[in-house]
């Protein structure tokens, strides 16, 4: 599948909002945001026009997936089963991007990135409940093991990630043993615990999906 190879960067100062996807980059002077510079491809002084009630439907849908880092057709794939799925659509749809297993090893603090822990899953490095599993799509589920294979527990990237788990934790539906590098998916998180994504409006992807 065709993935964005250029600068992550770039994509945040399109949707003037941090997306999270360079790790400790993000938090320091050299982020874009922090610098306030301008979204790419316009002059600074232009007056912005007014944006119609899609594109603003359409730039909620667009940092919703550029943070968890898909493309288009496996979103819209993850939106159509969230549909169909009994309960809020909008909630399932966190539910069903959180159990993704590169977002649970980016949660569970074994990379700094999304993308890099797509990266971690993809070489191997990842199990799930003791097998193997080197597909980032793959839906976690509650009270599944996930660990750090004997492949990948010397990988100095893995252990410099780890060290963001004594500053900040992890999030309150996962446990985490750093020591083995053992984690554990306790519950599906609720639409309100996913409070690190700032003030994504899923409302509005609903009502651009329904068009």
């Amino acid at each position: 599948m065709a993935r964005y190879t250029g600068p992550v960067c770039r994509l945040c100062r399109a949707e003037q909002k941090k997306l999270l996807l360079k790790g400790g980059r993000c938090r320091s002077d050299k982020c874009p945001i922090n610098r306030k510079r301008p979204a790419p491809g316009k002059d600074p002084k232009a007056r912005p026009g007014k944006r119609s009630d899609y594109g603003i439907q359409l730039r909620e849908k667009q940092k919703l997936k550029r943070i968890y880092g898909m493309q288009e057709k496996q979103f819209s794939l993850f939106f159509e089963r969230a549909l169909r799925m009994s309960g809020i659509t909008g909630e399932n749809l966190f539910v069903l991007l959180e159990r993704r297993l590169d977002n649970v090893v980016y949660r569970l603090r074994f990379a700094v990135s999304r993308s890099q822990a797509r990266q971690i899953v993809l070489h191997g490095h990842v199990a799930v409940n003791g097998k193997r599993v080197n597909v980032p799509s793959y839906l976690v589920r509650p009270d599944d093991v996930v660990e750090i294979g004997e492949s990948g527990k010397g990988l100095v990237v893995i252990k410099d990630a780890l060290k963001e788990y004594g500053r900040s934790g992890i999030m309150p539906w996962l446990s985490l043993d750093p020591d083995t590098m053992k984690g554990k998916f306790l519950a599906n998180p609720r639409r309100s615990d996913v409070t690190d994504l700032g003030d994504i409006k899923e409302q509005m992807i609903i009502e651009l999906y329904s068009k």
